[in-house]
């Protein structure tokens, strides 16, 4: 508390500038003072260590919040090195606060689409634990080819309704329908090599951390998937 007569002094420390800058320009799917809804490349981390990740290049890409509360935008969940899609960004401490708690208590709805490797019941839910905590994804096939040299193909509508890591692949892998391009998970002598892992984060649904409002934000299908399949959208 202050009772009157204190000095107070402020140092604001002086902004170092990098040698090294890092340009990755990033498609803006949505964005407000609150939050942004971005579209993650495949091949690219959202954080971590490395210099090159989605975390590093925000600011360049985002327009600075007029909230009270700015804060440098971070993002609110993880997607794989692999997977493209839609990732959700936190702009101020508030919205970060209420976004992650949105998370915490399942209230997000997440959809993915994979393409998967063999033959598969057309719909179905995923049970099985992953490192020892309930984990569920729910599947629906859409549609499916043949194919010379993995027998047959199939575009997969996926909802996790828990978070574990890499639980859509281990889920997937688990039932013997492993991701087209997952090296880890995937079947030895069944890995696609150079065009990576045909797993895609296609919606996010949640409330908007301020008014409440229910938003749902969608991306379209790469083009790799597309031609799979011979389809134009989903």
């Amino acid at each position: 508390m202050i009772k009157g007569g204190e000095t107070i002094e402020l140092f604001i420390p002086k902004k170092i500038s990098s040698s090294r800058r890092l340009i990755l320009p990033l498609r803006i799917l949505f964005e407000d003072d609150f939050f942004a809804v971005i579209y993650k490349p495949a091949g690219i981390l959202v954080s971590g260590n490395g210099f090159k990740t989605i975390a590093n290049a925000l600011e360049q890409n985002l327009k600075p919040s007029n909230a009270v509360d700015t804060t440098k935008p971070q993002p609110i969940h993880r997607l794989d090195y692999a997977t493209s899609g839609v990732l959700l960004i936190g702009k101020t401490s508030s919205s970060i606060r209420l976004l992650n708690e949105q998370f915490e208590n399942k209230k997000v709805m997440k959809t993915y689409y994979a393409v998967t490797i063999g033959e598969m019941s057309m719909n179905g839910l995923i049970s099985h634990d992953i490192d020892g905590k309930k984990s569920e994804t729910t599947f629906k096939v859409c549609h499916s080819v043949l194919s010379k040299r993995f027998g047959k193909l199939n575009l997969v509508k996926l909802k996790p309704k828990s978070g574990r890591k890499h639980q859509i692949r281990k889920h997937l892998s688990g039932i013997g329908n492993p991701i087209l391009g997952d090296a880890t998970y995937g079947d030895e002598g069944k890995i696609l090599k150079g065009k990576g892992m045909y797993l895609f984060a296609y919606s996010l649904e949640f409330l908007h951390p301020m008014t409440k409002e229910k938003l749902r934000f969608t991306a379209e299908l790469p083009k790799k998937f597309e031609k799979i399949f011979n389809i134009n959208t989903l």
